[in-house]
């Protein structure tokens, strides 16, 4: 009687409906199997290279599924088939955000960038071409699931309630206890099927892909699709929410006075004749991966291993005593550390965990004293999160792999000859003033080099790691060359200043191979200094203020440095640096590295694994030997107020605080000097 007068299309979906409320579990089993095909059919239009989805992938996605729906068996037929259908509809989108955003920024979409929205909305007139009429497929059950939800809305209670009106309903705690124990038996299963093969994984091939969270698509080679946007919105709600640490307004004051303290100080550097001698010049910025200082004038088989960049060091201020000042973020941590001028966080990564914070990067500042800014790196978009911060950084525009022509492979990927080349077209043709950022890459660990390129002759080298790290450093100084004699084609050599760092150490841990290399055995505090130290050159207009400067900086000086020189005060900014080149001295400069340790150019600080002060070590670093505690206690007080400072302000997004407060003050003194009038 139920389906005898309706027509056919209503008396169809009210069999269905009908029969999927009678068998229990089968809505399940449809939603488990287009949501299994959808992942599939994600991964295989991703296509992204060494990420095809295999059985154990399959598996995870499973179990990941079960994850994402196991709660709607709560629920009676209506709701749970509602929510199975919203559920899927959810899915679509998702995976479908991740396609177009991937096209785009070769990342996927996270939780951060969704509430910074503008950097999706900045694919502007692109959108047409990031769309592909196979990415629809995504949405092919729509044309049953959705026609279907809408019956289920507007008629379906009514008809489930006529087939079931002469049946025995079971008493309510059968129905409850079924439901509790179907739903454990799900998640549960579910469980198991995800945490065991993500943990297998975690303990092999995937070490410290958690820990790192240097790219969204490495974690998502680890998850699956939905199992990535589970543990994204983990990492979400347990960064902001469960472990966030607040400041108090004391806390807040305190760390505002600190950090406006070296405002001040570098305000009162701007006495200095060197203050604004540049301005106007471009600046042209190097990162130089894996670059240590130890290299630099030094031969090996009669080979110099950099001859460019010692012919270099002739015409510029080079900076012997410089320290890198990474953590976990390697790479983006030296990044940002010279570009920001703030410490990095003691986990993680910056880049990733803070992207959507407010600074005073150097960047912005320059492109709002009307410079073009770039920033070039031939390598995936979205490691490190990279699409996310530089949009944040205020960069005009951020070339990435997929702007280069991939003519010189090397290592991970562009060879820097190339990358040097192909980033020049492009600067040659910017607006001037310029202010333009290049990422090296050739130089990465574990330093595979063509051997073509292999130009050393390395001795008892030959075939250790650190043979090959030579050879590496050897071909980059060989493209520094290159880029140096194409800016002087191009004109721009004379009216720009060219900065260039190394960012972290090699990773080699083998400590025989360098001492092979010097000549000589190393104490603990040699080998950390030799660890730690990476060149810092700046080479200004006319080769003036050439030199070896002898007194320690490190990373955070930087962007203070070049600001300094072109003429543009940071004292009102929220940078820990100070100026390196400088006519007036400037006492007390500490070098302060986020493990705690530090040094002041005497002494070099140690810390113990407990982080006890007087469990460290202090050494004098003109006799190499351990001294007496003292001569470290009290800047070691200096070194802990900065590392929680920076900290305190990172975390907390104070910078955008402290300047919300600056305003409102500078609002109330206009008041008070309107009405005093």
């Amino acid at each position: 009687m139920l389906f005898s007068n309706q027509k056919p299309l209503r008396r169809s979906m009210s069999m269905i409906l009908v029969w999927l409320e009678r068998f229990k579990a089968i809505d399940l089993l449809l939603f488990t199997a287009a949501l299994l095909a959808k992942v599939y059919l994600f991964s295989e239009i991703l296509h992204v290279k060494n990420m095809k989805m295999t059985s154990t992938d399959a598996i995870i996605e499973l179990g990941a599924i079960m994850l994402f729906s196991f709660w709607t068996v709560w629920l009676p037929a209506r709701g749970r088939i509602l929510s199975l259908i919203g559920l899927n509809m959810l899915a679509s989108f998702v995976l479908y955000a991740d396609i177009i955003y991937y096209r785009y920024f070769q990342d996927l979409i996270s939780i951060p960038v969704l509430l910074q929205f503008s950097q999706v909305d900045s694919l502007g007139e692109s959108i047409g071409t990031l769309l592909h009429v196979k990415d629809f497929l995504l949405f092919l059950d729509w044309i049953v699931i959705v026609p279907f939800a809408i019956y289920m809305l507007i008629r379906g209670k009514r008809d489930l309630r006529r087939a079931n009106e002469y049946r025995r309903i079971p008493p309510v705690w059968q129905i409850a206890l079924v439901r509790i124990v179907m739903s454990a038996a799900i998640f549960g299963i579910g469980a198991s099927l995800v945490f065991t093969n993500v943990n297998e994984a975690k303990r092999t091939w995937g070490q410290g892909i958690f820990e790192g969270n240097w790219w969204n698509l490495s974690i998502y080679n680890v998850t699956g699709a939905l199992g990535f946007h589970g543990y994204d919105a983990y990492r979400y709600v347990k960064r902001n929410w469960l472990d966030a640490e607040t400041v108090s307004a004391e806390q807040a004051s305190e760390t505002k006075n600190w950090i406006e303290a070296r405002g001040a100080l570098r305000g009162a550097l701007e006495q200095d004749k060197l203050f604004g001698a540049y301005a106007g010049s471009n600046v042209l910025m190097i990162q130089l991966e894996a670059f240590q200082n130890f290299m630099i004038n030094k031969s090996i088989g009669g080979q110099e291993i950099t001859p460019h960049l010692n012919g270099l060091i002739k015409q510029s201020a080079y900076f012997s005593q410089f320290y890198h000042q990474t953590a976990q973020g390697r790479t983006s941590d030296a990044d940002f550390t010279a570009n920001c001028s703030m410490q990095p966080v003691p986990n993680g990564s910056v880049f990733i965990q803070y992207a959507p914070n407010e600074f005073d990067c150097m960047s912005s500042t320059l492109k709002a004293s009307g410079y073009g800014t770039s920033v070039f790196h031939a390598y995936e978009g979205g490691f490190w999160n990279r699409n996310t911060m530089y949009h944040n950084m205020q960069y005009d525009q951020f070339y990435s792999l997929k702007h280069f022509t991939l003519d010189e492979k090397i290592g991970w990927a562009l060879g820097d000859k190339s990358f040097f080349r192909q980033s020049l077209d492009v600067i040659s043709d910017q607006k001037q003033p310029f202010y333009s950022f290049l990422i090296t890459l050739s130089s990465h660990y574990p330093f595979t080099m063509p051997k073509a390129e292999q130009q050393l002759s390395l001795g008892e080298l030959d075939g250790t790691i650190m043979g090959d790290y030579l050879q590496s450093i050897h071909y980059v100084d060989a493209a520094l060359g290159e880029l140096i004699e194409r800016m002087k084609a191009e004109g721009i050599w004379d009216n720009t200043i060219l900065a260039m760092y190394g960012d972290h150490d090699n990773s080699i841990k083998d400590w025989t191979l360098l001492e092979t290399f010097l000549g000589k055995p190393l104490n603990e505090m040699e080998r950390q200094m030799m660890l730690k130290q990476v060149p810092l050159l700046i080479h200004l207009p006319g080769n003036e203020h050439a030199g070896t400067y002898t007194g320690v900086g490190g990373q955070l000086d930087v962007t203070p440095t070049i600001m300094h020189l072109l003429g543009m005060s940071t004292a009102d900014q929220y940078l820990i640096g100070t100026p390196l080149l400088s006519e007036l001295p400037l006492e007390g400069k500490l070098v302060v590295q986020r493990n705690g340790s530090f040094t002041d150019g005497s002494v070099y600080y140690l810390p113990s694994s407990d982080g006890i002060m007087d469990n460290g070590a202090c050494w004098s670093i003109s006799s190499k030997v351990q001294t007496d505690m003292n001569a470290c206690a009290a800047a070691a007080e200096n070194a802990r107020t900065e590392l929680t400072a920076s900290d305190q302000i990172i975390m907390n997004n104070l910078i955008e605080h402290f300047k919300e407060q600056s305003a409102t003050e500078a609002r109330a003194d206009s008041q008070l000097e309107t009405a005093a009038k």
